[in-house]
């Protein structure tokens, strides 16, 4: 899990971390993570939540690349995506997190900045290693003790269902 980093020479340190050795591969599946700013809850307003849903699948984010299976969590969000031709994962990633946060702060203008500038990812090499990260995602809720049953929590989706 990606924790938050104030903003200091860890910082950049940290982020730099993360994109060492990252490569965007046409095709290549990725277990995305991002968190939001300061690790903030703010997706249990339910209002918020369904805001940001809607930016995070809207079509217009997903020309190239595909989302195969996500999950918002009040605190963060997972998704595993397929990459498109000639599209880098930090844009694809950049897309999600601005589209997302442009739709919330246009309820809530005073949350300021949504998302972590940071994001966590891994590519995953073998066909039953996203069937396990696809069951990682979608079960985050009821492992977090959010709900009892993932029917209970209206915040992911999956493309096998």
């Amino acid at each position: 899990m990606l924790l938050c980093m104030e903003t200091d020479a860890r910082t950049s340190a940290g982020h730099a971390a993360l994109r060492r050795g990252r490569i965007s591969l046409s095709g290549q599946i990725y277990l995305v993570t991002f968190v939001t700013r300061h690790r903030l809850p703010i997706f249990k307003d339910c209002a918020l939540a369904r805001i940001a849903c809607k930016a995070m699948t809207d079509p217009m984010v997903w020309q190239q690349s595909r989302l195969l299976a996500w999950v918002l969590m009040p605190d963060h969000w997972h998704g595993l995506i397929v990459l498109g031709d000639r599209e880098a994962l930090s844009a694809m990633v950049r897309r999600i997190k601005s589209n997302s946060s442009r739709c919330v702060r246009l309820e809530r203008p005073e949350l300021g900045g949504v998302w972590a500038r940071a994001f966590q990812d891994r590519a995953l090499r073998h066909e039953e290693a996203v069937a396990t990260a696809a069951r990682y995602v979608v079960q985050n809720p009821v492992r977090s003790g959010l709900v009892t049953s993932l029917s209970d929590y209206p915040y992911w989706n999956a493309d096998w269902l």
